[in-house]
């Protein structure tokens, strides 16, 4: 496609809009079809346009080549469904990070299988909403199953274990403070309030979730190696002893992909008479591998886990889950509104969903989950987690092999690698880390890589910033992760001649701006 519409509607009738514009009923697939394609293949030829993870030129440039487009968005007469189909997602394609790009390794931010982006764009046609059984009565049986299959991967001892369909990580911390609230009987005005006590390295939804609820700010223990110290746990619980206690631990922290010692923490938790709600946003998936698993003993006696499927579950956004151990902590989310579920049409046996979410319309997230897990099954989904996790570790094993570049000293977590340049060792502690920062942000303007950045404990027990790799890709291989290496190499002698430059005159340099637009950008 060679540039944006003329803006010249196609003769569809009044606005633009054919007869046949709905997706659903007889006509729609075939509509729909068509318009596929043309989506299909504007993906398609965006990729090559792009030239890599990232579109080069920085805010800036990207924001010019989107307005070029799109703007503006609500004209006074319509384009026509095919024009601004191909205008929009060429656009978004074009000046996309695309995670299927193996340079693109800054977040948890994982490709989608094919066969859960088909299954979303079936469940989109159908636009089943998950509030009440007569928008979505064979929906609502496949939420159902999948959550009942979640539930019991998660707590595979409790005698009647749920699962909820969230819209990820934050929605399910935040429900999960929420239910441990509410089983506490310390609600709003109570006293004393719910204290809810977390590590250094707990997701900042966490403390969110605890401003949103009226909760104090949640009291935060030292961590270890990126760990929660059990011996700090211990005292921040005796030191609260009285009020009603909540503690949250991480398995699979965003930084550094650790775990906390939950076996460990169960136990400290059960002796202060205080409940456990883990968040696996990240690594619970680590259970559909029998040999993986094992990183996650303790999990079952956590109350609630957080379970997150757009990460190393490789689903379309939104694909949280949060698991309960028993299916009566839910009850405080029943709601009555006449309208969806009303008394007689329950009693009837009418299904009630209302009280499967806090929020009322929400998409059927769960349809993308039950075709992945009927197409690969849990072995599957385990050789896919393995997969990334034997790549981290080969990665890490590279890097062990490469003078010039350095890994964080100790074990990698799941499928995260923080590595840095060696130049940037030889420099003061601050230019070194504006090295660091600037080898990402050089490659991002440069549209070359897509790298994360975390700060953590060195060897020598300084905190440092590291250059992140979270390698999510379920099939690409080490060999294609070994090209942005050497863009780490090249943009990091770069930043360090500049810095060496500017140290003489004004101090550490200010952050530096797009290279050269007419260098060549390669993808690994």
């Amino acid at each position: 496609m060679s540039g944006a519409s003329d803006g010249t509607p196609p003769d569809h009738g009044p606005g633009g809009v054919p007869g046949d514009a709905v997706a659903g009923g007889p006509h729609g697939p075939g509509r729909l079809r068509a318009l596929t394609a043309i989506a299909l293949d504007t993906l398609e030829d965006a990729a090559p346009a792009r030239g890599g993870p990232l579109p080069a030129g920085g805010p800036e440039a990207v924001a010019l080549r989107t307005l070029a487009l799109c703007d503006p968005v609500l004209p006074a007469e319509g384009v026509g469904p095919e024009a601004a189909l191909g205008d929009v997602v060429r656009a978004v394609a074009e000046g996309a990070a695309d995670p299927a790009d193996p340079a693109c390794v800054a977040h948890l931010h994982c490709p989608p299988l094919a066969v859960a982006v088909a299954a979303d764009l079936a469940a989109a046609a159908l636009n089943p909403s998950m509030d009440s059984w007569d928008q979505a009565p064979a929906a609502g049986v496949i939420e159902e199953l999948t959550t009942a299959a979640l539930a019991r991967l998660v707590h595979p001892a409790a005698p009647a274990p749920d699962a909820l369909i969230t819209s990820g990580g934050t929605e399910s911390n935040l429900v999960a403070l929420l239910l441990a609230r509410e089983r506490a009987g310390a609600g709003p005005g109570a006293a004393p309030p719910l204290r809810v006590v977390t590590g250094a390295n707990a997701h900042h939804s966490v403390h969110r979730a605890a401003w949103m609820l009226g909760l104090p700010a949640p009291t935060v223990v030292a961590c270890r190696d990126g760990r929660i110290d059990p011996a700090g746990l211990d005292r921040a619980l005796t030191a609260l002893a009285g009020a009603p206690l909540l503690v949250v631990a991480t398995a699979g922290t965003t930084d550094e992909g650790r775990i906390d010692p939950l076996p460990e923490i169960a136990r400290i938790t059960e002796r202060h008479a205080a409940q456990l709600h883990v968040d696996a946003a990240y690594g619970g998936p680590l259970l559909f591998s029998e040999r993986l698993a094992p990183q996650l003993a303790g999990l079952e006696h956590a109350a609630s886990v957080t379970f997150d499927l757009h990460k190393l579950g490789w689903q379309p956004v939104a694909a949280g889950v949060l698991a309960v151990a028993d299916a009566g902590m839910l009850a405080p989310l029943s709601l009555r509104a006449d309208y969806l579920n009303a008394d007689d049409d329950t009693e009837a046996g009418l299904p009630d969903l209302l009280g499967r979410s806090i929020r009322t319309t929400r998409r059927p997230d769960a349809l993308k989950m039950a075709v992945t897990f009927r197409a690969l099954g849990r072995r599957g989904l385990g050789a896919l987690v393995e997969h990334c996790v034997r790549t981290a570790h080969e990665f890490g094993a590279c890097l062990d092999t490469r003078p010039a570049l350095r890994r964080r000293p100790g074990d990698i977590g799941i499928s995260t690698v923080l590595f840095r340049p060696t130049v940037a060792d030889g420099l003061p502690v601050e230019v070194g880390d504006w090295v660091v920062a600037a080898v990402r942000r050089t490659l991002l303007v440069e549209g070359r890589a897509v790298l994360g950045r975390a700060v953590a404990e060195d060897g020598d027990g300084r905190r440092r910033l590291w250059l992140k790799a979270t390698l999510l890709h379920p099939n690409a291989a080490t060999a294609d992760l070994l090209p942005l290496l050497d863009l780490v190499v090249e943009a990091a002698n770069r930043a360090a001649a500049e810095a060496a430059g500017e140290r003489a005159g004004s101090g550490v340099p200010a952050v530096e701006g797009a290279e050269d637009p007419r260098k060549e950008r390669l993808s690994p």
